[in-house]
């Protein structure tokens, strides 16, 4: 069966300074396994499915894949996929909100110009980070433990736990383990001196299925929940620009935003860069 494919480059104001996606389309005939194949086999940090919504308010479904697992919710494949979905001609039943049904539930995503935007969902975990835990990110970072600033358990589907130090530079600094035994899912962020042109430097540091301890280029729901915690918390105001990628030779650009309900929103621009057809 042939099926229709885009490579589409999230969070990036210049082409190939993004996080790449791979976005299958008509992907309902599809099982688990083989979306958890293909996504190893295209060997990005996420690959997704669209499916057919069925939620009567969404407009389309997705399922999204590491080369490690199925997650229920991530950020730079729902821009991706929303950006993959108009591009092959969806029309959203309403002008004004793109919905998107995922494993997490409904995101709803808004369009201006060049730039998609979701509404960060709720945290499946947050507070403080256990003693154990924090020794062991300690480790993983190659940092002494006396060097964060805060942390945070801020979970909205990966998994993600985040560590605060003092600086932006110290963020680009870390020098993380190669292998790590355990699934690991891990923001750093630090801030940038007042009038930069990024607020912070977000970093993400991720276990495949071999142990192995990788980075993403930029991580949409990083972004989310750290914005959110960062905003509680009075260590950020709204609005802001995130910086992610930079050890990776990307230049990745978040713009956060707030409602007055509270709402956050995580936005960027979203740019398909090759499209084709599947023979599978």
């Amino acid at each position: 069966m042939e099926r229709p494919f885009q490579l589409v480059d999230v969070f990036a104001e210049q082409p190939f300074l993004g996080n790449p996606l791979a976005v299958v389309h008509q992907a309902d005939d599809l099982s688990a396994e083989a979306m958890q194949a293909i996504t190893r086999w295209i060997n990005f940090s996420e690959t997704a499915f669209l499916l057919r919504p069925t939620a009567n308010e969404a407009d389309y479904r997705v399922r999204i894949f590491t080369p490690a697992r199925e997650l229920p919710f991530a950020g730079h494949p729902t821009l991706g996929s929303c950006q993959a979905w108009l591009n092959q001609g969806g029309r959203p039943r309403n002008a004004a909100k793109i919905v998107q049904e995922c494993a997490a539930g409904i995101i709803p995503l808004t369009r201006q110009d060049n730039t998609l935007a979701f509404a960060a969902p709720p945290l499946l975990r947050t507070g403080p980070v256990e003693e154990a835990k924090l020794a062991e990110l300690a480790r993983v970072m190659r940092v002494d433990q006396s060097r964060f600033v805060a942390s945070q358990w801020v979970d909205n589907g990966p998994g993600w736990v985040v560590v605060m130090l003092e600086s932006a530079e110290a963020v680009l600094a870390v020098e993380p383990v190669r292998q790590h035994p355990t699934q690991l899912d891990l923001g750093i962020v630090g801030p940038y001196p007042a009038g930069s042109g990024a607020a912070f430097e977000l970093r993400a540091l991720f276990t495949n299925q071999n142990g192995d301890v990788g980075e993403d280029p930029v991580t949409g729901s990083l972004n989310a929940s750290v914005a959110q915690w960062l905003l509680s918390s009075g260590r950020a105001t709204a609005p802001y620009t995130a910086s992610q990628g930079t050890r990776l030779g990307r230049r990745g650009r978040v713009s956060i935003s707030q409602d007055a309900d509270g709402t956050v929103w995580v936005g960027g621009r979203a740019t398909t860069l090759f499209q084709g057809t599947t023979t599978f």
